[in-house]
């Protein structure tokens, strides 16, 4: 059962931010397990019957082909298929849509922006996610894709080679409560349907997922 984030989860982020460092993972390992990683299950283990298995990001960064060698991740990432959350130092902070595409899907996506059926119907979904405080977020190109029209109009959405919604919530004592769950819950359902937009227009093949697995190693 879900009943909010340990007292010392933030505590735990503010002290990693300051020293990332392995013997601080190791003093205060227990306070990830115990106020970070366990609650977090908990959530996902309560939204599960509505948004699908979830699934927890490792804490540990890949440092192979990065300049920045921090070992581990400042924040705690989850999903469940198209929705986010994170738990850092700065709150939560949840999310809806698709993060990075391969060209695969990025050819299927602005085949389906293109579309004067489709297109339009992106373009009110996230009209309406913007007027209601939401955050749009995603790769862009800084000038349109090669061969569009400078005059299409939804030449924006046209640039983007990743999309997706978010929202942020400071720390407060919700964050420690069982309604974080439903607050979380709530965003994701108003996140839906560009989640839904994309599933539908854009998806995963096989292809996709390999392609995916390839840029990962």
């Amino acid at each position: 059962m879900f009943t909010g984030f340990g007292d010392a989860a933030v505590d735990f982020y503010e002290g990693l931010e300051a020293d990332n460092s392995k013997a601080y993972w190791q003093d205060n390992k227990h306070l990830y397990d115990d106020h970070v990683r366990a609650p977090m299950q908990a959530l996902l283990l309560a939204l599960e019957p509505e948004f699908g298995e979830g699934r927890i990001f490792r804490p540990y960064r890949d440092v192979r082909f990065s300049k920045e060698k921090i070992p581990y991740k400042t924040q705690c990432g989850a999903t469940a298929g198209a929705h986010y959350v994170q738990l850092s130092a700065d709150g939560i902070m949840v999310a809806a849509g698709y993060y990075a595409m391969v060209p695969g899907q990025v050819a299927r996506y602005r085949a389906a922006v293109d579309d004067e059926r489709h297109g339009p119907e992106l373009e009110r979904i996230v009209a309406a996610l913007h007027d209601d405080g939401f955050a749009l977020g995603g790769e862009r190109l800084r000038t349109r894709p090669r061969g569009t029209d400078p005059d299409h109009p939804r030449i924006d959405l046209l640039r983007h080679k990743a999309l997706y919604a978010s929202t942020s919530w400071e720390p407060s004592d919700e964050l420690h409560t069982p309604e974080l769950a439903d607050r979380v819950a709530a965003a994701w359902r108003r996140m839906d349907p560009l989640a839904q937009w994309l599933d539908a227009h854009v998806g995963v093949t096989l292809d996709d997922a390999a392609e995916s697995s390839r840029r990962r190693r």
